[in-house]
């Protein structure tokens, strides 16, 4: 096949990437290089994929409408993996235009390349943080997310919903993906497991929110990206039993579909400092800070819906995924002291 990536050198895009021209595929991966974080580090992963013949990259911005009719215009793609986004819950309270021109307008102007390049199927990201005020754990697709506590969240929710607007008017299949906690090796540097790393290893203290009491949906970027691969292949399909009456939120009479991807074992977050400070042999220096605007207690995953028609079947235990990305953190950054003398910490 041959699939267009947006946001080819973020995390998630730049491994699935990866695995697709690994298997066969052809790649054309867009990206528009911000300075949202480090700048080297998204370099870095886009020169992982350079040697591969099968692989083309262009800088372009998704709110660019010019550059992506042109995009659309000199390719053709057999399905599209949208992950270009601004990220960040707490982000997106002190810069919400970001949000709306990228997540919204770039989201239209993905839709409209979609809609006229003849696109055989669209996945689009989406995120846990769209079930906002809902407190029933598991989550579940099918449960109505109208309570976003965040603008992120809501950028997210609008992007399904546009989505299925564009899967009812002109037939196209939307499948839309909501990750959960997304970690591993060549992860954001915005995330948890990058800051409390750098933090611990620096010996500067770690912000802990809501004083420890979270809890989070953490999953690993190898399954995470075998479930995309597995999604990107399914294309969405009408719901023949889908009522009218009583509308499921997660399918539809078009070809539109809603999936949680996430481990489905949660894990405590003082459990999950625990397991870096095992990995670095070294304590962590915490600072209990209450909850965050725009953060929630608890997320997990009912992925009951992805298991049934993909297979998907993460394996990844926090011990291992959190062991890999210290052994590549301290690979990429030059990091080979032992910290010894603070305690003797056992191996996860």
């Amino acid at each position: 096949m041959r699939i267009l990536i947006t946001g080819v050198a973020g995390f998630i895009g730049s491994m699935l990437a990866l695995r697709l021209l690994a298997r066969g595929d052809v790649v054309h991966g867009i990206d528009n290089l911000n300075d949202y974080y480090d700048v080297a580090l998204k370099e870095a992963r886009l020169a992982r994929c350079s040697g591969h013949t099968a692989f083309t990259f262009e800088q372009i911005d998704i709110t660019d409408r010019t550059g992506m009719e042109r995009l659309f215009r000199d390719n053709r793609f057999d399905a599209v993996m949208h992950l270009a986004a601004q990220a960040g819950v707490r982000y997106s309270i002190h810069n919400p235009h970001v949000y709306t021109d990228t997540n919204l307008v770039g989201f239209s102007n993905m839709l409209e390349g979609c809609r006229h390049g003849g696109v055989g199927h669209l996945v689009f990201a989406s995120s846990s943080s769209v079930y906002g005020a809902n407190a029933k754990l598991p989550f579940s697709e099918h449960d109505n997310v109208d309570h976003p506590v965040s603008l992120y969240a809501a950028t997210k929710k609008a992007n399904e919903l546009m989505a299925h607007s564009y899967a009812h008017l002109y037939g196209l299949p939307c499948t839309g993906l909501r990750f959960f906690t997304v970690y591993g090796p060549w992860g954001r540097p915005d995330m948890a497991l990058f800051k409390f790393t750098k933090g611990i290893l620096e010996g500067t203290s770690i912000p802990v929110f809501n004083h420890g009491k979270m809890i989070r949906d953490f999953t690993y970027i190898d399954d995470i990206v075998e479930g995309v691969m597995q999604v990107i292949d399914r294309q969405a399909q009408p719901n023949p039993a889908w009522s009218a009456r009583d509308p499921d939120p997660a399918t539809s009479y078009a070809p539109y579909r809603l999936y949680n991807i996430g481990n489905n074992r949660p894990v405590e977050l003082m459990r999950y400092i625990q397991v870096i400070e095992q990995c670095l042999g070294k304590k962590a220096v915490m600072e209990m800070l209450p909850m965050q605007e725009g953060d929630v207690p608890a997320t997990c995953a009912d992925i009951d819906d992805l298991a049934r028609d993909t297979g998907f079947s993460p394996r990844t235990p926090v011990e291992t995924g959190i062991a890999r990305f210290v052994e590549w953190y301290r690979e990429y950054y030059g990091i080979r002291q032992l910290f010894q003398g603070d305690t003797d910490l056992p191996l996860p």
